[in-house]
């Protein structure tokens, strides 16, 4: 399961974005899963397949913090345990559980871990939890391996091309001169910082392990951060969540004007990177590269070392207690 990303923590959504008594269906790394919320409120996560006959539970209704299956109306809680099986009171419910996955909800996203027994809980980035620090965001679909989509989110020399009308423009005067960019590594991932003709941009990057980019833009005196989440969907399609935080104009009204300039950016960068043949990544040294490609180059090692061969293993069912 979870084949190539498995045994992560990642963020899968906005916490304010699972209802209670609704389930939410999702797609990681060809795996169906379905997000919903216990009695307490509290979000839990399936394996999107009822064990008795493969249907989705996310088709199904949320009753009291119970999801239940709509092909024969079994009935599963957070922990998967089986609460219910229609005209079976002699059934062993003990052994008719469905698969949980741990779900966490953390400075107000949802972390879904891509297997069975984490060996830690979900890092959210220190900007997610100064105090007054609202969130919004938005969602896309583009049809690439979400390493391709990844990649892009770290690179900064496509800047003046790709964004000539948008955050490019600041970049563009400068394109003749020299760019250095390094990376940095850190607890959480990597520091990306870049300078041109010696003089260091404001705006830096985190890389957050495994799929995650934090651009730092704080204007003065103000917490202004961008999270770019490169979720995979399967081997040709990844779901990209843009999540702003800021400290300033916390007025939900102007959540629209924060999703129009980031949808704009990242629309730019969709239609060239759903260019890039294969959809996925090689290994480093395949395709040609230069010295400000360092941060590509080594996000590239770090996946065919560390991810592309990882998997889990389906756990046993949790049983009724």
């Amino acid at each position: 399961m979870f084949r190539g990303f498995a045994n992560l923590w990642t963020i899968v959504g906005l916490a304010r974005d699972l209802p209670r008594n609704k389930p939410l269906p999702l797609r990681v790394a060809g795996e169906r899963v379905v997000l919903f919320r216990d009695a307490a409120g509290f979000p839990c996560a399936l394996v999107d397949r009822c064990p008795h006959r493969g249907v989705a539970l996310s088709l199904g209704q949320v009753r009291e913090g119970i999801i239940e299956c709509p092909f024969h109306g079994w009935r599963f809680d957070g922990s998967g345990a089986n609460c219910h099986v229609p005209w079976n009171p002699d059934a062993r419910r003990d052994r008719l559980g469905a698969t949980a996955l741990p779900l966490r909800e953390r400075a107000g996203l949802l972390w879904l871990y891509t297997g069975f027994a984490p060996a830690e809980e979900p890092q959210p980035s220190e900007s997610l939890l100064r105090p007054g620090v609202v969130l919004c965001g938005q969602s896309a679909l583009w049809n690439t391996h979400w390493t391709r989509a990844m990649e892009n989110m770290l690179d900064s020399p496509h800047l003046p091309f790709v964004h000539k009308g948008t955050i490019g423009r600041f970049v563009a005067p400068h394109v003749g001169g020299r760019m250095d960019v390094s990376w940095t590594g850190t607890p959480y991932g990597a520091r990306i910082e870049n300078a041109i003709e010696g003089r260091e941009r404001g705006a830096r990057l985190d890389y957050r392990s495994p799929n995650v980019m934090e651009l730092f833009i704080d204007p003065a005196g103000r917490l202004f951060r961008m999270l770019a989440i490169c979720l995979p969907v399967d081997d040709d399609h990844t779901l990209l969540t843009i999540v702003t935080a800021r400290n300033f104009a916390r007025w939900r009204g102007f959540d629209g004007y924060f999703r129009r300039s980031n949808r704009k950016i990242a629309e730019e960068d969709r239609a060239i990177t759903e260019s890039s043949c294969p959809p996925e990544v090689p290994p480093p040294g395949v395709e040609k590269s230069v010295r400000t490609d360092a941060p590509t180059l080594a996000f590239r090692k770090l996946y065919w070392d560390k991810f592309r061969q990882s998997d889990a293993s389906a756990a046993p069912a949790r049983h009724q207690p």
